[in-house]
């Protein structure tokens, strides 16, 4: 049985709230105490069947973003957006989910979690034989949204895939010394981890699969806002009066709107007590 099921309405996939919120909340311990930082290797994470129509609707290469250099060989990257493949759409969808952040945010923690529309750096990932991506930690923000970026989650779709065949994602220490983890990338694993400066991963070995065959696997990043309380001022909701109208805001309104623009964030809780006392 997976961990999360996907239930169907109309031929539509969509998570239950209730069950990403219970799965996420028992992993929530393994997860936050794990070394060398927060993360979770989940096997049977999503029904296989499902990741199967994912990799049946695997779209060409011809025309993606392709990276070819020293850090990142033989590596295609694909915008779910543009892919035509119905359940690529819909599982994509899924994980960027208002159940679907419940879960991680359950498990990790983090609350008021941000999905990615874009895919910046995510969506479907594919690499080919003798590819690799180096070891390293991941950009912080996110241009478009302006968001700090907090987790990854990686979810493999290589079916028949012997240890041989290589392409293991490697979890590093924070100096740098040695591999904490090794994972190999089987069809149905997840693995969630936290995104900072020193959340070193990566797969530096080359696949070794046949040609014929490559290492593909689902990104999605997830996002919190910067603190904005010094930036923006706080206010209620704002009501115009007309030009020669009797619908006049009363003085409660008139003080509020005061409050919301000109008392400071800290203070305003305390000024808006005043008029209750004085209504």
């Amino acid at each position: 049985m997976p961990i999360l099921d996907l239930k169907s309405s109309g031929g539509y996939l969509h998570f239950d709230r209730d069950q990403c919120v219970a799965e996420g909340q028992k992993r929530a311990s393994d997860y936050q105490n794990a070394t060398p930082f927060p993360h979770i290797i989940l096997d049977d994470f999503l029904a296989k069947d499902v990741l199967r129509e994912v990799v049946e609707q695997f779209p060409d290469r011809e025309g993606r973003t392709y990276f070819d250099r020293p850090q990142e060989r033989l590596k295609y990257q694909f915008d779910p957006n543009t892919v035509d493949g119905f359940r690529v759409r819909n599982l994509l969808a899924e994980l960027n989910s208002e159940p679907f952040l419940a879960f991680l945010s359950e498990m990790t923690g983090i609350p008021g979690l941000i999905s990615d529309p874009y895919y910046s750096g995510g969506g479907l990932h594919e690499t080919l034989s003798g590819g690799h991506l180096s070891v390293h930690a991941d950009f912080n923000l996110h241009d478009k949204m302006k968001v700090e970026r907090r987790l990854n989650l990686l979810v493999y779709l290589n079916e028949d895939w012997p240890e041989e065949y290589g392409g293991q994602l490697e979890l590093w220490d924070k100096k740098m010394r040695a591999a904490a983890r090794s994972v190999l990338p089987v069809l149905g694993r997840a693995v969630v981890f936290n995104t900072t400066l020193q959340s070193f991963h990566g797969q530096p070995d080359p696949v070794k699969c046949p040609p014929d065959r490559s290492r593909r696997s689902i990104a999605t990043y997830y996002y919190t806002a910067y603190p904005i309380e010094a930036a923006i001022k706080t206010r209620t909701t704002t009501f115009q009066t007309r030009p020669h109208s009797e619908d006049k805001p009363d003085w409660k309104m008139r003080y509020n709107h005061f409050v919301g623009d000109w008392v400071p964030p800290r203070l305003q809780g305390f000024a808006r007590r005043l008029t209750r006392r004085k209504g």
